[in-house]
């Protein structure tokens, strides 16, 4: 992580560290008759950004959340699960069955309600409404409307109000708005509302329903969190997602929790009537839990995970290609800073259609992990890019490549999905200087970039669409569209087939911080 990015989460980073410690505690000392938590009549168990059922790294699994699950209610809890969003895609698995195996390993787990996040949506919407219409779990959305119907997507329900004992709890559910990561493409039928309007139109319903608690189940970024935290304040706790690591934090009275990502933990908030009544008077206990091999698995959720990467055969273990040196595809370095999976990747897309430069969203490209040294499987590759983004090539002028440089930099020092992975120039990023006028002395194969000559780009489809807030490429001259194309993930295959590569970080994009 950037020393930037360290210094503005550093107060979240000791009270993540400082739950993690307590988590390890015994479950008997966490509960013990005198502890205040002991008093909740609800046990929130928070999951967000989910993209693997089974472990990643020796962490997470969703047969151990289960069984977590099955242990806080044997102990006399009412747990309540809760999804917050991103989990259809994208992931090997899911590249092959487009989420069916979230669903199934989701339904197994005892997952309780789920609302959507922008990878709800890569498969279409005639995907999502299949796997929402195949979940046992209730989904929550208050702002992602059917527009044939009017009403939320998929039959969902707006907000919910359950009681648990003496508890009445309200919950709405947020996604972010399109130009945060869906596609315009894929949201045909599909009018997403601004969170903000949603919340103050439900808000009050809940109010009216003369519930103690508000839990906002977002899919927003963290800023936005924050925004919503200080604009309703009478929301109690938002269980959040989009971010990939662990954020605990109190904006005014709002306990935001973000649990990071592939249930690599669980969020545990208890929550408790207060002395007064309405929401705002209630009490929080949180907890962070890592999901480890101390968690065993629960057997009918491991029996769905299993026969789904049972599924999967062994043509995604064939052996594609080698490197020699590590490829790192570490998050949040990739989403903020050159690294040599991001050059390889923008290389092979590049290459793919043979243009004068590449640009690729940082975001979309996965695994969130540096690959050692060796061989390179078909899996490893789907890892990289588990989406089925199409390289699309264009003619524009360069004022169009310095607009999207710009907009890809504009969200420094935050690690954000837009960042640039580039091929065929170098750039430097005044990393101080006002967001959209951010980029120097752009260099193309050599030459400084002229702002009225036309150059040949190489991007994903999802970018020609205007995903990650690209609007720059809309109506500029298509080459080859997503007809056309070839998938991403086959372009970056056909790139390495055979071969041993060193990719390296040379110089392409340098930041004055």
């Amino acid at each position: 992580m950037a020393r930037s990015a360290i210094a503005r989460l550093g107060f979240l980073v000791v009270v993540m560290a400082i739950a993690t410690c307590a988590s390890s505690r015994p479950a008997a000392a966490q509960d013990d008759t005198g502890a205040p938590r002991v008093a909740a009549s609800l046990t929130i168990l928070q999951l967000n950004d989910v993209y693997s059922t089974v472990p990643v790294d020796g962490r997470g699994g969703l047969a151990r959340v289960a069984t977590l699950k099955q242990q806080i209610a044997k102990s006399g809890r009412t747990p309540l699960m809760l999804l917050a969003g991103d989990f259809l895609s994208s992931s090997v698995a899911s590249t092959v069955f487009k989420g069916e195996q979230m669903v199934a390993a989701l339904n197994a787990s005892g997952l309780d309600v789920a609302t959507l996040g922008n990878h709800e949506f890569d498969f279409g919407i005639e995907i999502l409404l299949q796997r929402m219409s195949e979940a046992t779990f209730t989904w929550v959305v208050s702002n992602v409307v059917d527009t044939q119907t009017g009403r939320p997507i998929g039959g969902a329900s707006p907000y919910l109000v359950r009681q648990f004992g003496s508890l009445r709890v309200g919950i709405i559910g947020l996604c972010l708005s399109a130009e945060e990561g869906i596609a315009r493409g894929q949201l045909d039928r599909v009018r997403i509302d601004d969170p903000f309007d949603a919340a103050a139109k439900y808000l009050p319903l809940l109010r009216s329903e003369k519930v103690d608690a508000i839990i906002a189940l977002t899919h927003l970024t963290y800023a936005e969190d924050r925004a919503l935290a200080e604009q309703f304040p009478d929301i109690d706790v938002i269980v959040g997602g989009h971010e990939h690591f662990p954020i605990t934090a109190v904006v005014g009275r709002t306990l935001i929790s973000k649990a990071g990502s592939d249930a690599k933990f669980v969020a545990r908030i208890d929550l408790a009537k207060g002395a007064q009544t309405g929401p705002g008077h209630v009490d929080r206990f949180y907890e962070l839990i890592p999901i480890t091999s101390a968690i065993a698995d629960e057997p009918a959720a491991a029996a769905v995970v299993a026969a789904y990467e049972g599924k999967l055969g062994p043509e995604l273990d064939k052996v594609v290609a080698s490197t020699r040196v590590p490829l790192d595809g570490v998050t949040l370095r990739l989403r903020a800073s050159e690294t040599n999976l991001g050059n390889l990747v923008a290389d092979a897309v590049r290459a793919e259609v043979q243009a004068d430069i590449a640009i690729v969203n940082a975001g979309g490209i996965r695994g969130d992990r540096v690959h050692g040294p060796g061989s390179l499987t078909r899996r490893t590759l789907l890892e990289m890019h588990p989406f089925g983004n199409v390289v699309c090539k264009l003619a524009v002028p360069g004022r169009v490549v310095l607009a999207a440089l710009n907009h890809g930099v504009s969200r420094l020092p935050a690690a954000a999905g837009q960042f640039p992975q580039v091929s065929g120039l170098a750039f430097k990023v005044e990393a101080g200087a006002p967001a959209g006028a951010r980029i120097r002395d752009v260099v193309v194969n050599g030459e400084p970039l002229a702002l009225d000559k036309t150059y040949t780009v190489a991007i994903p489809d999802f970018l020609l669409l205007g995903g990650d807030g690209y609007g720059m490429f809309a109506g500029q001259t298509v080459l080859i569209d997503a007809a056309f194309g070839t998938l991403l993930a086959v372009a970056l295959e056909q790139h390495l087939a055979g071969r041993e590569v060193a990719p390296a970080i040379d110089g392409r994009i340098t930041i004055a911080r």
